[in-house]
């Protein structure tokens, strides 16, 4: 005669909603700006860079040395330590070879959890945030022509390590382009900075000359290519504002 009254199980739809409002595309996003930050201030109170130029423990020595300094180099760039302390520390302590395998090591190490963490964390709610032309046109570039535009990136250090990882993550660029351009894009300048670190103590000798040329040379076609693409994304992105007017 009475209809059945329907069991209610709010506490199963609050965890629900909480659940979802944890893992809505703000939320973490929220999450990855706190740990960036979190990661920046320990980069400023502790500053780990010196400790691994002057602070390295003399007994570590050889190819484990290294590859624990390839480590330590990873997660020193995503705590946001500039890459060319950490290159001239490595040529200052492993010497040429070493230092170099070391730190392109730690640069793909680095550049690879970045990414991964603007991609799970920060894509879904950044991709919201593309309306600017010049955004978009990065975008653009990025997401059909990832491998060479992240390639030319890494090549003309004109926009810091940091930013071309997220701004690749949040794009639709692949994982495996985004790592193999950094890798083989990285060569260039971070052989020139571990060089001229193996060779610090010998400042007026040919290869330590060479290897600060080439870093002034570098910055100086960083900055003329940062300045034609700035007008090439303009004119990119003029034609895609013009055909959804």
């Amino acid at each position: 005669m009475f209809d059945p009254v329907p069991a209610t199980r709010p506490s199963g739809g609050l965890a629900v909603r909480c659940t979802r409002a944890l893992l809505s595309p703000w939320s973490r996003f929220s999450l990855l700006v706190a740990m960036l930050l979190a990661a920046a201030t320990t980069m400023l109170l502790f500053e780990p860079q010196r400790l691994l130029a002057s602070g390295w423990p003399p007994q570590l020595t050889g190819s484990a040395a290294a590859m624990l300094f390839g480590l330590a180099y990873g997660v020193c760039t995503v705590a946001f330590v500039p890459r060319p302390l950490l290159n001239l520390a490595a040529g200052a302590l492993f010497g040429a070879q070493a230092g170099l395998a070391a730190a392109l090591a730690g640069t793909v190490l680095g550049a690879g959890v970045s990414f991964l963490l603007g991609r799970v964390l920060g894509q879904d709610a950044l991709r919201t945030l593309l309306r600017g032309k010049y955004l978009k046109a990065a975008d653009g570039l990025l997401s059909r022509h990832g491998f060479r535009s992240m390639l030319a990136l890494r090549l003309f250090p004109g926009v810091p390590f940091a930013a071309a990882n997220y701004c690749a993550a949040t794009s639709r660029m692949g994982y495996p382009p985004f790592l193999l351009a950094t890798g083989l894009g990285s060569i260039p300048n971070t052989a020139a900075y571990v060089i001229a670190g193996s060779s610090a103590s010998s400042p007026t000798s040919p290869v330590f000359l060479a290897a600060m040329g080439f870093i002034v040379l570098s910055g100086a076609g960083a900055a003329l290519v940062a300045w034609r693409r700035r007008h090439r994304l303009g004119g990119a992105a003029a034609p895609e504002a013009g055909g959804t007017a």
